[in-house]
């Protein structure tokens, strides 16, 4: 009877293990910009949440050869605005998502910027079809916030140029969602 029962209950047991629920993969569409707004569609962007950290399975087509910067962005918007008194492209989306405000880009294994993620490699017919894993990140960090590609590589560092050194925003994506927190706030400045 022992054994019956022993059966039946791994038995009951079975469904609800199979049944145990996967975080389910975010995909980003992500466009081409320019200072007039989204463009034609550059491919999507999966996003799912692994032991790792943030994977990315790129499927990103028409941009042009070799390395360019990439990163998440702290607001939900690819939107132009207004940059050095010009027009330009995906400025809506702000600065790179810094909850820490640690005002330095370090590179996706630095201890700058969280949104710092690993370089694209673009092959020479224009396609970026790699995964990439963001050990720092969890979807809960980036959900209703932007992917950003930039149009030049990416030093991972402030200097010489800062930022990385990018440049443009060429293609973004708006990551489906709401922001799950709001981003930190720097320290207040010590009183004079």
């Amino acid at each position: 009877m022992k054994a019956i029962t022993a059966i039946v209950a791994a038995l009951f047991a079975l469904p609800l293990s199979a049944t145990a629920k996967e975080p389910k993969p975010v995909v980003v569409p992500i466009h081409f910009i320019d200072a007039n707004g989204n463009g034609k569609s550059a491919g999507t962007i999966t996003l799912r949440d692994t032991a790792e950290g943030l994977q990315l399975k790129l499927a990103l087509s028409g941009l042009t050869p070799g390395e360019h910067g990439f990163h998440v962005h702290e607001n939900g918007s690819c939107a132009p605005g207004e940059k050095d008194g010009a027009k330009a492209a995906g400025i809506a989306a702000g600065s790179h998502y810094d909850p820490l405000a640690t005002k330095a880009h370090k590179g996706p294994s630095g201890e700058g910027h969280q949104g710092d993620l690993p370089k694209l490699i673009v092959d020479d017919k224009g396609k970026a079809s790699e995964t990439l894993t963001a050990s720092s990140l969890k979807l809960e960090d980036v959900t209703g916030r932007t992917l950003m590609v930039h149009e030049g590589g990416d030093n991972y560092s402030d200097a010489p140029k800062p930022l990385g050194g990018g440049g443009a925003r060429i293609a973004c994506g708006v990551i489906p969602g709401k922001v799950a927190h709001k981003p930190a706030t720097p320290p207040s400045a010590p009183a004079k």
